[in-house]
């Protein structure tokens, strides 16, 4: 039986909501181990002068606790 555990991480990148995904993506894989999956719990946009400047994504990350 396994036991799994939900960290919540936020990515912002001022190119694109698929760059924050990978940069969060890689960042989860680099601080905790046994990632399995990643799903996008909210995503946002920073607006400065009615241009998007940064787009920002709230990730929720599952990962398996070892024995």
């Amino acid at each position: 039986m396994s036991v799994a555990r939900v960290s919540e991480v936020i990515a912002r990148s001022k190119k694109s909501f698929d760059d924050a995904l990978k940069q969060g993506v890689d960042r989860a894989h680099k601080t905790l181990k046994n990632v399995r999956s990643v799903w996008i719990h909210d995503q946002s946009v920073e607006i400065e002068n009615g241009k998007i400047v940064a787009y920002k994504l709230s990730l929720k990350v599952t990962f398996v606790l070892k024995d």
